[in-house]
């Protein structure tokens, strides 16, 4: 939404994909031209407009009947089936989640994937899916680190309320606020290379318990404290990986000048406009 709004506001002519009937409407009265289509059915996607510039930033519905992989992969597959060949720009929001790293180290761009969650499973599939298509050419991939902004930080009300976190408190934590990932899409729109993947963080690693202290110190929270997340949740999954995510090449090849460079900043910024 961020994004369409940059656009909007730049002047363009924005069509969004949603696949509820009310949700076109709020999208509608946005100033945003929605389309009711399911990328998981290849039929609803036939009538796409000819455009110039393509996001593909698709979340997974956990009540979906589909599998990630076939929301991830094969909801791509469709939509580039349905695409027009004229498109100059197409980019695709991954995830750092596609590097398997679990001893702390350093991962860039050019690092080995291997990933262990699902997750990670269907994003680097769908990258190379991508890559290996004929709009691969003027594809720009984003690996995204953990979104955080107003609204969006994970477990604060445990925090607030003294509750233990469901997490191990040293394992790193890379992360983006939400502001800066919109304006590093409209970057790589105008700037990037076709065939570029990029890291998008903020190139400021911390342990998990380092940003929890920061935070609590912030909203005046008691002192964070942490338990085992259960076997079966995301956050076990999530639990055994740890790495430290650089973003040189987003800097200097984007040109982008981050406006919260570390979460310090971002979470700051977050606690005075909530107040």
């Amino acid at each position: 939404m961020r994004v369409a709004n940059l656009w909007r506001q730049a002047g363009d002519t924005v069509y969004v994909v949603t696949r509820r009937a009310d949700r076109a409407a709020e999208l509608g009265n946005g100033g945003l031209v929605p389309l009711i289509a399911d990328i998981c059915q290849l039929d609803s996607l036939r009538d796409l407009p000819r455009v110039e510039t393509v996001l593909f930033a698709v979340g997974y519905d956990r009540s979906s009947p589909q599998s990630i992989g076939q929301v991830y992969v094969g909801g791509l597959s469709n939509t580039l089936l349905a695409l027009s060949p004229s498109i100059e720009r197409f980019i695709y929001t991954s995830s750092t989640g596609v590097y398997g790293h679990s001893d702390g180290g350093w991962v860039d761009e050019n690092a080995l994937c291997q990933p262990t969650r699902p997750g990670g499973v269907a994003c680097i599939e769908a990258e190379r899916a991508l890559l290996a298509h004929p709009l691969g050419r003027c594809a720009v991939i984003l690996r995204l680190a953990g979104i955080y902004g107003p609204g969006r930080i994970p477990r604060a009300k445990q925090l607030r309320a003294g509750q233990a976190i469901a997490a191990p408190s040293e394992g790193y934590l890379n992360l983006i606020h939400v502001d800066d990932a919109a304006r590093v899409v409209l970057a790589a729109e105008s700037r990037a290379s076709g065939g570029t993947i990029y890291c998008v963080s903020d190139g400021q690693p911390v342990l998990r318990r380092e940003y929890y202290e920061q935070l609590a110190c912030l909203t005046g929270s008691p002192p964070p404290t942490f338990a085992p997340p259960s076997p079966d949740s995301p956050a076990s999954q999530r639990a055994g990986s740890s790495k430290r995510v650089r973003n040189q090449r987003l800097l200097s090849q984007l040109q982008v000048r981050l406006d919260y460079p570390s979460y310090r900043e971002g979470l700051a910024a977050i606690v005075r406009s909530s107040h």
